[in-house]
């Protein structure tokens, strides 16, 4: 098949829409409900990045898509008790492939409420019955097991869209766009994330231990697929902070530092604790515990939540917490301008960057690292994506 209708375009308004292939077929199939245009555009940017994250780090990755960028994005690193709990995998048993899809959706779970899942290998039983329990739009993956069919064939009354995707597939090297009636064309981007990435390091400091190389081609291999202006922070194997789309560069460091802080907070005795009643759903425990490390006010409704009122989390015990984040890695997708960036990485427990270099302020930003000991390599690439 070489053509596929599809419900509507971007919006309900923007009929016909359809997806096709000049001179082929089209490179996945479709085995259960019908996909939307958002829907095929979060699952082939997704699939391009959990195939080059697998193919880097050896491992089962997963991506977790929301409006064309990656909420979060991960590989088979094995969980502690903790992620478990953050996670809400406590009481499942999780294969490799299951285990790199809740650490990517694990990664800001807030954004990945109704995602496209991404899936670099096959979809078995373990890691369909954790997306069954989970609200989500639709799967991606090579291949899924019978069991696996069942389980997703009977989530959203039916309608849980599931594709097949051929791991065979190569596109042309020539992509093509229409904005506006024009049409533009370039070629794909095909470059290679890889340790050669890493090689160029300005810092006093030029000790990248493994998995900081890990979570920097983690990082890298995430911006490539993400909306720009972006900028990643990664530790474990996993994004936990995704800025996106924003007009300046240090607004992407706020913003997935502010992410990855929360995720880091979640993992605090006092969040831990938080006295939630038996019956509430997982989406409500994640809004509140938003609202609980935002510290807003709990109205009533969010006080039906809990038992008791639960103790509050002042911003002393929230920087007494984050003082013990260390190890975290960062890549930019492009240079960073000021050393403002690396003050704001330093917050939340940078000690590794990857950025592209050649700003005309290196040298501030350098002497920033060097200020705090962090390790900074100049990768010489830019990975913007629109």
């Amino acid at each position: 098949m070489n053509e596929l209708k599809l419900k509507y375009g971007c919006n309900p308004n923007q009929k016909p829409a359809k997806v096709f292939v000049e001179g082929g077929e089209l490179p996945f199939e479709v085995l259960n409900g019908r996909p939307g245009y958002i829907n095929l555009l979060d699952a082939l940017n997704g699939w391009q990045l959990v195939r080059e994250l697998r193919e880097v780090t050896g491992k089962p990755a997963a991506a977790s898509f929301k409006h064309v960028s990656p909420a979060g994005a991960a590989c088979a690193e094995p969980l502690d008790d903790v992620l478990k709990k953050i996670y809400f995998a406590e009481d499942v048993e999780l294969s490799e492939q299951a285990t790199a899809y809740v650490r990517a959706r694990g990664a800001d779970r807030m954004s990945s409420y109704g995602d496209f899942a991404i899936l670099s290998d096959e979809c078995d039983e373990t890691t369909a019955a954790y997306l069954k329990r989970e609200v989500s739009d639709g799967v991606i993956a090579p291949s899924y097991s019978a069991k696996a069919m069942e389980i997703l064939k009977a989530k959203r009354k039916g309608t849980y869209l599931v594709l097949k995707m051929n791991p065979n597939y190569q596109p042309s090297a020539i992509e093509r766009k229409q904005v506006f009636g024009v049409t533009f064309e370039q070629l794909r981007n095909d470059i290679k994330i890889s340790d050669d990435c890493l090689k160029d390091i300005p810092t006093v400091n030029k000790t990248f231990t493994p998995e900081a190389r890990r979570d920097l081609l983690t990082a890298l291999i995430t911006l490539k697929y993400t909306q720009s202006n972006s900028v990643c922070y990664a530790k474990g194997g996993q994004a936990i902070g995704i800025g996106a789309g924003q007009q300046s560069r240090v607004h992407c460091t706020r913003l997935a530092g502010n992410k990855a802080d929360y995720w880091y907070l979640r993992q605090c005795p006092k969040v831990l604790e938080l006295p939630f009643k038996e019956n509430v759903k997982r989406p409500d425990r994640d809004n509140a515990i938003d609202v609980y490390l935002g510290g807003e006010t709990f109205t009533d409704t969010w006080q039906n939540l809990f038992t008791v009122k639960p103790n509050p989390l002042t911003d002393e015990d929230k920087r007494a917490w984050l003082k013990n984040l260390h190890g975290v890695s960062l890549a930019s997708d492009a240079f960073f301008p000021f050393g403002d960036n690396i003050e704001r990485a330093h917050l939340s427990g940078v000690d590794f960057i990857a950025q592209t270099g050649g700003s005309i302020r290196d040298d501030n930003v350098i002497e920033t690292c060097d200020k705090y000991g962090i390790a900074m390599a100049f990768t010489h690439i830019r990975l913007f994506h629109h």
